[in-house]
């Protein structure tokens, strides 16, 4: 294998951490583009500015860096999520906030898409095999648990209203805004897809998740 610095790079060993960031960005272009079986790890080395030896010795095999990849790309989506301080907002304007900002997200991030597209060719084996990623997204859950708690709490949320569907909902939409844009554009034309369409899109999204969410008096009320 070759030990040299992808590129003419030097000093990449003495930061392992921001080697790995760099391996970490390049390797979800390169699966996100071609998949695992096509994902070639000569071409993620020369395009990191480390060597194909040290994504060996940090991640062990493509299918290792692939794991590594998903975990990052689940881990970016749940930090985003943890940044907006949610707690001192009223339950409607958190989840709002909540609900644009996994648009926002997922329209800003088409890889993300593409990885857990890909995972779900897989059956989602490898995400299973991961502990962090089944910790991160029960962050999420909770996250919407909260907020449920104190909609209920304030007497504006259904009783019944359940979190995991709430993110299934919200998920949904986010995520078949990007998923499936180059068929739907094709047969339908990008008129969704330019910044007044998806802002309609996001606005109607915010909409339909808060009407769900509240208690059937209260959606007159808003």
């Amino acid at each position: 294998m070759d030990d040299k610095p992808a590129n003419g790079r030097s000093g990449w060993k003495q930061n392992p951490a921001g080697v790995q960031k760099n391996i970490l960005a390049v390797a979800m272009t390169e699966f996100a583009a071609n998949g695992l079986s096509g994902a070639r790890m000569d071409e993620i080395a020369a395009k990191t500015n480390t060597s194909k030896r040290m994504i060996y010795y940090y991640f062990g095999d493509k299918v290792g860096l692939y794991g590594r990849v998903l975990e990052e790309a689940y881990r970016q989506v749940r930090t985003g999520e943890q940044e907006l301080e949610l707690d001192h907002l009223s339950p409607v304007e958190a989840l709002k906030l909540l609900a644009e900002f996994t648009f926002d997200h997922h329209s800003r991030h088409p890889d993300f898409i593409r990885i857990v597209m890909i995972e779900n060719i897989h059956q989602g084996v490898y995400l299973e095999q991961s502990e962090l990623i089944r910790l991160l997204n029960a962050g999420a859950i909770q996250k919407l648990e909260a907020i449920c708690r104190r909609g209920r709490e304030a007497g504006i949320f259904r009783d019944d209203v359940a979190p995991i569907e709430l993110h299934w909902h919200i998920s949904a939409m986010s995520f078949f805004n990007v998923s499936n844009r180059a068929t739907f554009s094709r047969i339908f034309g990008n008129e969704l897809f330019g910044a007044e369409g998806q802002n309609s899109l996001k606005n109607h999204l915010v909409e339909m998740i808060v009407a769900l969410a509240l208690k059937p008096d209260r959606r007159s009320r808003r």
